[in-house]
């Protein structure tokens, strides 16, 4: 497990935004780091902590030495145990179920995107083909959908794709 501080304080002082606590479970290491490269340049403050599949996944929020996430992104495809399984046991545990959980793929078909809808993810997001693209993705995660969507989201505020975001958006 890696863990990574990725803070930018938003400002001075009293207004200066605490991080958002971060778990991304993906087994692509390049996608790691474009993930937290993509925050820093969306100016989102945040400690990521990262896991290689669902297993890890579990057993880091199952360790009463961390904090609970803010917020939690999950492959869909990974070894070991895969992402649809993981965000199953996530939200069928009363200690996991209301930590928002996000979907990433690299595919948008429509059937994974309503298993995971079903399954009680809070977004699934299309992975961009680039970097301003994911940065884009995160930017509208982050500062649109946090305060409406993911309090349980029409399943047309549900899948978010580079497609589906532009510039206007933010």
């Amino acid at each position: 497990m890696i863990s990574s501080e990725n803070s930018r304080p938003a400002a001075e002082g009293a207004n200066e935004k605490e991080p958002v606590k971060i778990i991304l479970a993906e087994d692509d290491k390049d996608d790691q780091e474009l993930f937290i490269d993509a925050l820093d340049e969306a100016q989102v403050p945040s400690e990521v902590t990262t896991v290689e599949n669902g297993q890890q996944l579990m057993d880091s929020l199952r360790d009463k030495s961390q904090p609970d996430p803010d917020i939690i992104f999950i492959d869909v495809n990974m070894p070991v145990k895969g992402g649809k399984q993981a965000l199953e046991e996530i939200k069928g545990d009363k200690d996991f179920r209301d930590i928002p959980a996000v979907m990433l793929s690299t595919w948008s078909h429509p059937s994974d995107i309503e298993e995971s809808f079903e399954k009680g993810a809070d977004l699934y997001v299309q992975k961009p083909n680039s970097f301003a693209g994911f940065v884009m993705v995160l930017k509208k995660v982050f500062f649109l959908h946090w305060a409406k969507a993911l309090l349980r989201p029409a399943i047309n505020l549900f899948f978010v794709s580079e497609k589906n975001t532009s510039e206007s958006d933010l």
